[in-house]
């Protein structure tokens, strides 16, 4: 959604513009295209009304955000996964060192790892040269990554048993 949101800006929040820069571009049935646009359409309302236009997330992007640190909190606390427990031992050096960085101390892991990885996702894009040490560390954050997600997609679907 980040990638969305930005895609949005690019645009300059102009739905004409993002019809005929993304939408048009779809290989999809005129009513599917319509319900894209109708999507694109009331992500530029809340952009407006959150007063994300320039930067920022979406307080939908947000709360997901906030569910994700709920949840691996409870990971952190129960007795009963210690293999997610020992990956994040293992990415939070990384997450320490990407704070100090960027200078964004404030800001919790789950969302320094998922502003990493979408910073490389903007390198590669780029096609800009990306470090050994950065395709490390990316390979540790995104097996964490995958692995709170299922969990969140575990506890969505038919809850967790902590």
């Amino acid at each position: 959604m980040w990638q969305i949101e930005d895609l949005i800006r690019a645009c300059n929040l102009n739905i004409e513009t993002i019809q005929i820069k993304l939408i048009d571009g779809y290989d999809q049935p005129n009513e599917v295209k319509k319900e894209i646009r109708e999507w694109y359409e009331s992500l530029i309302d809340m952009m407006k009304r959150e007063n994300v236009v320039e930067r920022g997330h979406l307080q939908i992007n947000k709360n997901i955000l906030i569910e994700l640190g709920d949840l691996h909190d409870c990971l952190m606390d129960s007795s009963k996964e210690p293999i997610y427990k020992m990956i994040y031992y293992k990415v939070l050096p990384l997450v320490v060192e990407l704070r100090s960085k960027s200078g964004a101390s404030e800001t919790e892991e789950i969302e320094t790892c998922l502003n990493f990885m979408y910073g490389l996702l903007i390198l590669r894009i780029q096609k800009k040269e990306i470090s050994k040490d950065t395709l490390e560390a990316s390979n540790l954050i995104s097996e964490f990554l995958r692995l709170l997600s299922d969990k969140y997609k575990k506890d969505k679907e038919e809850g967790l048993d902590l």
